[in-house]
């Protein structure tokens, strides 16, 4: 039976220029590959070390990219190895099969969200009512499932954060600020629930999992063993697990390291 690799990509395995966090002199700074291009632009890396690395677990796992991304934009990345035979996209919304949304998920993760959240249209409102010009750059809706805003990040107020998040959790809404992003997703849209889905269908005995953010620590419970890396919103709250392990490394480093721990845990799985 096969070991499912379920990882986040965005500052866990994959990292935009201004997350790298290559404190090491230049002359020692690892090589990078560029792994997404956007709008003709270098936009996300990882070393090629780890490039190595995720080849080799091609060969001893079954990997599955698990994001937050939308499926266009987790198509424009262009990670080594053979395309995954599944992915998961929209924090769980979309359930790709060979590249191609199952529509039997889909419809069963919009129904669910129909009867226990409330609407989207409502969430988009209040961020619209409530967001402020000075910090706001933009507003989107991902696959009509959730919603998120783009921001500049030291102009905006701690607290507004947390108030968005008290609102929105008695409307059946997670609020997680990642980078420049904060999502309002609804608690029901998890990595989690698309991650047992594909475990019931491979017969997997064994699942692996690292993600970095509060959307991702649904997806680290429900694995055997997980791993988070010395950045992002789960190590700024200092959350673990019994299973969870924290590793010191930040930055592109760190996906470095956790596909070491991937490989490692799937040969001996």
């Amino acid at each position: 039976m096969p070991v499912l690799v379920a990882s986040d990509l965005d500052r866990t395995l994959i990292y935009s220029a201004a997350a790298l966090a290559l404190t090491m002199p230049d002359a020692r700074a690892p090589r990078l590959l560029c792994v997404e291009v956007h709008e003709s632009r270098p936009l996300s890396f990882m070393t090629e070390t780890a490039a190595g690395l995720l080849t080799e677990l091609g060969d001893a796992a079954l990997f599955m990219p698990t994001t937050t991304r939308t499926r266009k934009q987790y198509l424009r990345i262009n990670l080594p190895g053979p395309p995954p035979k599944y992915a998961i996209c929209a924090n769980g919304g979309h359930l790709l099969v060979d590249g191609v949304s199952d529509p039997d998920w889909h419809a069963a993760v919009t129904a669910r969200l129909a009867d226990e959240c409330a609407p989207l249209a409502e969430v988009e409102a209040h961020l619209a009512a409530f967001s402020d010009p000075l910090w706001l750059r933009k507003q989107r809706v991902a696959e009509d499932l959730f919603a998120y805003l783009v921001v500049e990040r030291e102009l905006l107020p701690e607290e507004w954060v947390k108030e968005l998040a008290a609102w929105a959790e008695n409307r059946g809404y997670t609020v997680s600020l990642q980078g420049r992003k904060i999502y309002a997703v609804p608690k029901p849209l998890t990595k989690s629930a698309a991650v047992r889905e594909v475990v019931r269908r491979t017969g997997a005995q064994l699942t692996l999992a690292a993600g970095d953010s509060l959307l991702d620590a649904d997806l680290l419970l429900a694995a055997d063993r997980g791993w988070r890396p010395g950045h992002g919103e789960l190590a700024d709250e200092a959350w673990t697990a019994p299973q969870i392990t924290a590793l010191p490394e930040r930055g592109v480093l760190a996906g470095e390291r956790i596909l070491r721990e991937f490989l490692r845990g799937a040969r001996q799985g």
